[in-house]
């Protein structure tokens, strides 16, 4: 399989990208695509297990080493690269890949000297997973109201209380948890921890979606950190939390692009294969309109994404790029896959086939790294 069924080749040839980024498109496009048989076989009915094992398989292959403190950085638009090639090939590896760079991330931008030459090193390789415990049962999109308690205790911090739809909690050996320090009222109130995923107090209960994911509820009972725990500021954790969620937008439109390029390559292939009406489905002016259709949804999700990754790495304004591509790309994502399954008919809803797959796995999106519905209102008040 080529490259160039990952990603498009015009889009690549646009200043918006150089040489080096052009190279890791065809590398990890060629990584992807050598293990793609096996893992078309993977076995997801435990989700933590392998998240575990394509943790260590990224991390030995170097695609995880820029997030150890003593590599270099990797920009955005890498991040968008790899996370669009992965998405293509295997949802579980982008997903265990995705949630150890938000995870790395916000200790490489807000921790200290200390708390990233501690915790890093062990992300880059694989070795330790993370979690980013931002979401309570009661406190999704709207972080602000965030209740879980840090109480001071000494020069520490006691925590207690619930987060949920945590991705990798229940196989985190690190947390970045958000907690209510209560240094002010609601969003000044917050601060965010590094927690050790095997503290004592700390318990893990896995929670099914409807496409298989590493993911639990989180509860937190007097579960006791150090100063050395606090992240950033006190007082300033949806400071980091949002800073963290922002910049990650960009890269969910990238996954979101790699998932429908793969939708649509396979509904372009079935109907120019699939005889009705004494044709092929690719000759009737219904499906080609369908096609065309995608194919121009797929085009603009990658200039946006491209764009928003650019003026990030440029140190531009990006923050209202990154919500417009992340909004775009996941619901134009939902829709291709959507057209797609109409095109195989029945056969794209056949249990565990690729289309029923990509089907229940593009719809998170919609919500990971803040819902459409908030997004719209970010891009609203940009305006």
């Amino acid at each position: 399989m080529s490259p160039s069924e990952v990603f498009d080749p015009d889009v690549l040839t646009l200043p918006l990208y150089d040489d080096a980024h052009r190279a890791l498109a065809d590398e990890i496009g060629q990584w992807c695509a050598d293990r793609a048989e096996a893992w078309a076989t993977l076995d997801t009915t435990d989700p933590a297990a392998v998240g575990r094992s394509l943790l260590t398989e990224l991390g030995r292959a170097g695609w995880l080493r820029h997030l150890d403190p003593d590599q270099p950085d990797s920009d955005l638009r890498s991040l968008c690269l790899r996370r669009q090639a992965l998405a293509y090939h295997e949802d579980l590896a982008d997903f265990a890949y995705s949630i150890q760079e938000l995870t790395a991330a916000a200790i490489a931008r807000h921790g200290t000297e200390e708390q990233r030459r501690r915790e890093l090193p062990g992300l880059a390789d694989g070795t330790r997973a993370g979690a980013l415990a931002l979401s309570e049962p009661g406190a999704g999109s709207d972080l602000a109201a965030a209740v879980l308690t840090a109480t001071p205790d000494g020069d520490g911090f006691v925590l207690n209380g619930t987060k949920s739809w945590i991705a990798q909690g229940d196989i985190a050996d690190v947390c970045v948890v958000l907690a209510r320090t209560g240094d002010g009222p609601g969003p000044l109130g917050l601060t965010t921890f590094v927690v050790d995923g095997n503290a004592p107090g700390l318990k893990a209960e896995p929670i099914g979606a409807i496409a298989p994911r590493s993911w639990a509820e989180l509860t937190f009972t007097d579960v006791r950190v150090g100063p050395e725990a606090v992240l950033g500021e006190r007082g300033q954790g949806l400071v980091v939390a949002l800073d963290i969620l922002e910049q990650a937008r960009a890269t969910v439109a990238a996954a979101a692009l790699g998932f429908a390029r793969r939708s649509f390559r396979l509904a372009r292939d079935h109907a120019r294969t699939r005889k009705a009406y004494g044709r092929r489905l690719a000759d009737l002016q219904l499906v080609r309109s369908s096609l065309a259709q995608m194919d121009v949804k797929l085009s603009a999700a990658a200039l946006l994404t491209a764009r928003a990754a650019w003026a990030t790495d440029l140190g531009h304004d990006h923050a209202k790029h990154s919500s417009t591509a992340k909004l775009y790309a996941t619901e134009a994502a939902g829709e291709i896959v959507d057209s797609s399954v109409q095109i195989f008919g029945a056969a794209g809803l056949v249990a565990g086939s690729p289309m029923e797959r990509l089907y229940r796995q593009i719809r998170s999106l919609r919500i990971y790294e803040g819902s459409s519905e908030v997004i719209e209102m970010t891009i609203a008040d940009a305006l």
